[in-house]
């Protein structure tokens, strides 16, 4: 049986990587002659692609790491082989954002890097669901007691950025800054400690209305 904490350490130490690397991208401009706070202000002004790409991969990225913990840190009690190797290709595709983010804030108004993101969140996600669905079902890891409640919002925390993504690829097709609306909703959803709880609310009324 393989060490928990050792996992920990690691999941703690790429994430802390992954989110220094995203404001490498964003560099000071710079100019020859003199520089005057106009040129300063308008240069900063036309960075702005590459400071919104940061601030939703470091959400993005916050929110999953917040997850992962709780998955690999809270609800089991130790972990497997196939559990660790479930993290690696999780790892593996936290360890992309960097670059997803980089090519949406350099080409924010294309829809190859809006797909491209959107397509890192949901690889990210369903990596993060099958995890989270080999600890609760496997036979050789033991679980922190939990409610059926409980395990429909955790589920719907990492699923609803996916479905977000899902749907931002398909407005990419009429809208791109529509699909980064998407984005930031998908963000501040998990952001917020009531989201699901609305969520499940509306969904409660949309079936009484049925």
């Amino acid at each position: 049986m393989m060490k928990q904490f050792r996992l920990d350490q690691l999941a703690d130490s790429i994430f802390a990587i992954v989110m220094t690397i995203l404001v490498f991208d964003i560099r000071v401009p710079e100019f020859a002659g003199v520089v005057t706070n106009g040129i300063l202000v308008h240069s900063l002004i036309n960075m702005y692609p590459l400071f919104l790409s940061y601030l939703l991969s470091f959400s993005l990225i916050f929110t999953y790491w917040r997850s992962h913990h709780f998955i690999a840190s809270v609800l089991v009690k130790n972990i497997d082989t196939q559990f660790a190797n479930l993290n690696g290709i999780f790892f593996f595709l936290v360890g992309l954002v960097p670059f997803s983010s980089h090519f949406l804030g350099t080409y924010i108004s294309a829809q190859a890097s809006t797909i491209f993101f959107a397509i890192n969140i949901i690889l990210i996600g369903l990596s993060l669901s099958a995890m989270r669905s080999y600890a609760i079902k496997s036979r050789t890891i033991e679980n922190t007691p939990f409610t059926k409640v409980e395990n429909d919002h955790a589920k719907m925390h990492i699923l609803f950025p996916v479905i977000s993504a899902v749907l931002a690829i398909l407005v990419s097709f009429v809208s791109t800054k529509l699909a980064l609306v998407l984005f930031t909703l998908a963000i501040l959803f998990n952001l917020s400690s009531k989201g699901t709880s609305y969520l499940y609310f509306f969904v409660k009324i949309f079936k009484k209305n049925k």
